[in-house]
């Protein structure tokens, strides 16, 4: 196991907004905002090219989870709303039309932000969910990460893909990354949502790999249970994370999402 440990110490400072909730502008006057969450070990800086992918008016913003980034101090998550809540209180004030995205974990994460959203009243325009089981299922591809050493884990990572292989074979950056790891594959192994359906009041679209061992096509075809709006669904080629070999291709449907507005 790793030898890393978040000792007891004082309470950490209150994280700044901006840390939280990554703010990738493009033109001074976005006509919406795609709000992204990252995957189970991810980082917000995996996903800030995405901006000179996008069309310029719309608002990149990007969730940083706890344990990483200018966040490395504060406490690793235990549950989803140590990842979501923190986001949710942090987006920027004058976010006003809003597509939430996530991959993986991410998606998870972005079904509680935009639960949380429609519950105080300003719900997203869209949600998009990549590459994640419908979370009312249990995950059939659990990790387990309590039961595996370092390399183990490592090992796992590697199959997975999404993590820079050079970080993982560097032993003191890896002693950095893990603990996060950790944490985050603990909550995706975790977390089921046990509340009424459908749960969201806006369209839904998920996007997954059709060669992806992690989450079979069923698993992603049961987000449509989660909405009483619309819902659309398409397989690309690829794994766990088809996107990084088709990340044009997968952007033209985010962007088809982010575009479309209801009838």
């Amino acid at each position: 196991m790793s030898s890393v440990q978040h000792l007891p110490g004082p309470a950490p400072l209150a994280a700044a907004a901006d840390d939280v909730v990554w703010r990738l502008p493009g033109e001074a006057r976005p006509r919406t905002s795609l709000l992204v969450l990252p995957h189970a070990g991810g980082n917000a800086h995996g996903y800030a090219e995405w901006r000179g992918l996008l069309p310029a008016d719309v608002r990149l913003l990007v969730g940083q989870y706890p344990g990483r980034g200018a966040r490395f101090s504060e406490p690793l998550p235990l549950g989803i709303d140590d990842l979501a809540a923190p986001i949710v209180e942090c987006l920027p004030e004058d976010t006003g039309d809003l597509v939430v995205l996530g991959h993986s974990m991410g998606s998870l994460v972005a079904f509680e932000v935009a639960r949380a959203l429609t519950a105080r009243g300003r719900p997203p325009r869209a949600l998009i969910a990549s590459a994640c089981r419908a979370p009312f299922l249990a995950n059939p591809s659990r990790v387990e990460p309590e039961r595996l050493t370092d390399d183990a884990l490592v090992a796992a990572l590697k199959a997975r893909g999404g993590t820079d292989d050079a970080i993982l074979d560097e032993p003191e950056l890896r002693e950095i990354v893990l603990p996060s790891i950790r944490a985050d594959f603990a909550i995706d192994d975790a977390y089921r949502f046990t509340g009424p359906l459908p749960a969201l009041g806006c369209p839904v679209t998920a996007v997954g790999g059709a060669e992806d061992p992690i989450v079979p096509v069923e698993a992603l075809a049961a987000w449509s249970d989660l909405t009483d709006r619309e819902t659309a669904m398409t397989v690309l080629p690829g794994g766990h994370f088809y996107f990084q070999s088709r990340l044009e291709e997968f952007l033209s449907v985010v962007t088809g999402v982010v575009d479309a507005r209801p009838a």
